[in-house]
């Protein structure tokens, strides 16, 4: 990980440079602490449809110009969101990072939100609902989230629904931007061929201008427990199983990231090597642990015969309770290397390091240092990688499945 030079200008943003010697491109990322989880009920996808039409034009050129400038330079410009952050990214050549900046910088201060460009990307929106909820494999993964969060902003899905979608107008749109694009909650990340004052000057003459307070924080989430089974047509039944995790503030934050490595992260994991290479019950197979601020949430995922799915259920909760009780040093340390491995290999690119930068200053007010969090992984020993996985074990259970035989309980 390269040097992070970092500055924070009145208004409360943070911007940080990593110079990269040696790369010819650039990329930049404005990171801002607005997701899916800050929306009230009425307002769910709000910040979603927010990342889309910022791209539909802007006070000066329309979608066709904003592609156009990107492009004619060779780069790249795109967004995402998730439940806790919206992030708005582009990659050029290292001498056009003037643009990309500049381009991000009129989409966040002057976007068009017109009334036409609103109800055609409110189809847009609604086709990506319906392309989600095809897939039986993203669907569970939205149920399991809500089982674990049910009435809360962090259970409700990023996308929205169709009926939320179709109350929004011009009017919330700026709402939300006004709301939540707030000096204090946002960062500009340029890594690569950059150079600090540059990137400094260019954000103080563009950004100087949004408020300099922080948007009021969301409520706490409460893990729930409860189930939700979905009935579809199909070969398969796919299962989620939530359990509560550490926050990622938490002490056993890493401890149950490990633990669920050695549980499901890969094809020498517990679940892999039982349930389909020792038994042949199923095809996907996988655990993960996924960390919010205040709470954490484990999931195991599997793919089975409808015919055997309470059978798989049952049995990749005993594997991990197993996992609790016998994790092996052998194991502990393959999850160590998965884990530094995957850090190290998504930290190559620029993008990734801009990524990796921003988050660290949403999230702990400051950029992380690698090594900080390869220290951290490799302090874990195997009793409190153990006791990460009892600990979640021992909490309350959510439940999802889609398919023709859904589970409204665990066996």
């Amino acid at each position: 990980m390269n040097p992070v030079e970092t500055t924070r200008l009145a208004n409360g943003l943070t911007v940080a440079t990593i110079a990269m010697p040696g790369v010819r491109t650039a990329a930049v990322a404005l990171c801002a602490a607005a997701g899916a989880r800050h929306e009230s009920a009425a307002e769910n996808g709000l910040a979603h449809l927010f990342e889309h039409m910022v791209f539909k034009g802007t006070e000066r050129r329309d979608a066709r110009g904003l592609a156009e400038a990107i492009e004619d330079v060779g780069g790249t410009l795109n967004a995402w969101t998730s439940r806790d952050q919206t992030v708005f990214h582009a990659r050029v050549l290292g001498p056009d990072l003037p643009v990309a900046v500049d381009l991000l910088a009129e989409m966040l201060m002057a976007p068009r939100f017109a009334d036409a460009d609103l109800a055609l990307e409110k189809q847009v929106v609604e086709s990506e609902i319906g392309e989600a909820a095809d897939v039986p494999e993203d669907l569970v993964f939205d149920l399991v989230q809500e089982a674990a969060f049910p009435g809360q902003p962090l259970g409700r899905p990023i996308l929205g629904t169709v009926e939320t979608l179709a109350t929004f107008s011009p009017s919330d749109l700026r709402a939300w931007r006004d709301r939540h694009y707030r000096g204090g909650a946002l960062a500009l990340v340029a890594a690569g061929a950059v150079d600090h004052g540059a990137v400094l000057a260019q954000a103080e003459r563009l950004l100087d201008a949004l408020p300099g307070d922080r948007p009021e924080p969301c409520p706490p989430a409460r893990f729930g427990g409860e189930v939700r089974p979905e009935r579809r047509r199909s070969d398969q039944t796919h299962i989620a199983v939530g359990l509560p995790g550490p926050g990622m503030h938490a002490p056993s934050h890493h401890a149950a990231e490990l633990f669920a490595t050695v549980l499901g992260g890969g094809a020498s994991s517990r679940l892999f090597q039982e349930l389909r290479e020792a038994r042949g019950l199923a095809y996907s197979v996988s655990a993960s642990h996924a960390a919010f601020a205040e709470q954490g949430l484990m999931t195991i995922h599997v793919a089975a015969k409808p015919a055997d799915a309470e059978r798989v259920a049952a049995l990749a909760l005993e594997i991990a309770r197993e996992t609790a009780a016998s994790l092996s040093e052998s194991e502990l340390a393959r999850a160590k290397a998965q884990l530094r491995a995957g850090l190290l290999m998504g930290l190559e690119g620029c993008a990734g390091q801009a990524n990796w930068v921003g988050h660290g200053i949403l999230v702990h007010g400051r950029p992380v240092p690698l090594a900080e969090i390869e220290a951290a992984i490799d302090r874990v020993g195997v009793e409190e990688a153990r006791a990460a996985g009892e600990a979640m074990l021992k909490g309350p259970v959510a439940l999802a499945s889609v398919g023709p035989r859904p589970l409204k309980r665990l066996p």
